[in-house]
């Protein structure tokens, strides 16, 4: 039997939960539930307050530590990367452990014990992620981009780089399948930016920081900033759409085969040359890719050698358009009304917390461009109308708006990925069950539940 599906594994963990949450548990129905994994934790335990005046350590919380810390053992020694649990313990003790596995056609949820998205055709990614991004025609370098003039200042500013040969440089091509721009290749022909050039000393590697405007990575560590370098979850993907304004410097896609990385500012964030750039842009200019966004950039520079010898183009950025036809959120901050977020650009509907009566999705029925719809529970008046929205390849919906559908034997069968939006105090096992329901309609994997028992 693996660790993780023995109970004294889990025993000390059951014991805080008992003790912290006994009257909840007590009640008809009483459970608690939670998520563990090798990335963090969440579990209904109450955490004990450090003294006025102190920060919270580690000793505050030791019990928990320890407890959790036994199962992220378990969870290597079986091979698991997490698991979600709920458990039932009854007043004199004995404890029955359903533990959950999401397998490989269920995303991990968002820190809690209920599944995440829910992948119905192998492989697929949302329409953003599936997108390259349009030719430009006529598009061209900056003026001011120079590598002689590039070379010449970066070995001004450091005489002392070790540069690549032609032969590394050569082998960088060959690596990535792309020629580098004139540019990259007169920056690295100064510095290859190896650590061990440095001899692993910080102070060493700060003046080529200084000099070129960024962390810049050694010729190996190149890489293209296609769709796949971006990953994300079904359910945060979906919701975006691929927007490029006529007047963008920068294309809104998700990433690019024109997009090399070759440096970072620092704090996560990329840099990269652009050979795609939007119907305003230059080829070759200086883009960032932010950690914090799925998709898009931002413009930092017209050209490498405008970038070092002039630094970031501050307030030059591309910004998404504050208000875009093709993503609405209709809720009671948002847009006001389905009819109002109807456009033949639409592409993401979202109908949040609304407190008028549930509404009618006639308006977005025959959009040739729809392809998500997320409702919150109780928005819809009648789960039916989706069957007329025959685009859709991801649907978020409450477990009872889902059983409409399951029922008629309505689901979409065009869905590439779904979504069952629960309240975090709902019973996860009923949504896992529906999930499976779900799967087994595409013949996929299912999440797996193991049931442990003993008495604490």
């Amino acid at each position: 039997m693996p660790p993780i599906h023995e109970f004294a594994t889990w025993e000390p963990l059951l014991w805080l939960l008992y003790t912290d949450n006994a009257e909840r548990l007590a009640a008809p129905g009483g459970h608690v539930a939670g998520h563990i994994s090798h990335g963090g934790w969440s579990v209904p335990v109450r955490r004990r307050s450090p003294p006025p005046g102190r920060a919270a350590q580690i000793e505050d919380m030791q019990e928990e530590h320890d407890a959790v810390g036994r199962v992220h053992a378990a969870l290597t020694a079986s091979g698991i990367e997490g698991v979600a649990f709920v458990a039932e313990i009854s007043p004199a003790g004995r404890a029955v452990l359903h533990l959950i596995e999401t397998g490989p056609a269920v995303e991990p949820g968002t820190g809690g014990p209920h599944p995440g998205s829910i992948l119905l055709v192998e492989g697929a990614v949302p329409e953003p992620w599936r997108r390259l991004p349009d030719p430009v025609d006529g598009a061209s370098p900056d003026p001011g981009a120079d590598p002689a003039v590039l070379e010449r200042t970066l070995r001004e500013r450091l005489p002392d780089a070790i540069g690549a040969t032609e032969e590394e440089i050569a082998a960088a091509e060959e690596q990535l399948g792309v020629a580098l721009p004139a540019e990259l290749k007169a920056l690295y022909r100064v510095t290859r930016a190896r650590w061990e050039d440095w001899d692993g000393d910080y102070d060493k590697a700060e003046p080529v920081y200084d000099a070129v405007g960024c962390e810049l990575f050694p010729l190996d560590r190149l890489y293209i900033a296609d769709a796949s370098s971006r990953p994300c979850s079904w359910q945060f993907a979906a919701m975006e759409a691929v927007v490029t304004p006529p007047d963008a410097r920068v294309q809104g896609v998700v990433g690019s085969p024109g997009w090399i990385v070759f440096g970072d500012n620092g704090g996560g964030d990329r840099l990269a040359v652009d050979l795609t750039p939007g119907p305003r842009g230059h080829t070759g200019q200086i883009i960032l890719l932010s950690h914090e966004e799925n998709i898009g950039a931002e413009l930092l520079a017209a050209s490498l050698t405008d970038l070092v010898l002039n630094g970031e183009n501050e307030g030059d950025g591309d910004r998404r358009p504050p208000e875009q036809p093709a993503v609405a959120y209709v809720n009671i901050h948002g847009v006001s009304s389905v009819r109002a977020a109807a456009d033949p650009a639409l592409e993401v509907l979202s109908i949040g917390v609304w407190e008028g009566e549930p509404v009618s999705l006639a308006p977005v029925v025959g959009l040739p461009r729809l392809r998500t719809l997320s409702a919150y529970p109780g928005t819809l008046a009648d789960p039916l109308e989706i069957t007329e929205l025959t685009g859709l390849e991801y649907l978020e919906l409450g477990p009872e708006d889902w059983r409409v559908l399951l029922d008629a034997d309505a689901v979409p069968r065009g869905l590439l990925a779904a979504g069952i939006e629960v309240h975090s105090d709902r019973h996860p096992l009923p949504v896992v069950d529906l999930a499976n329901e779900l799967l087994a309609r595409w013949d996929r994997p299912p999440m797996t539940r193991t049931v442990l028992e003993g008495d604490l």
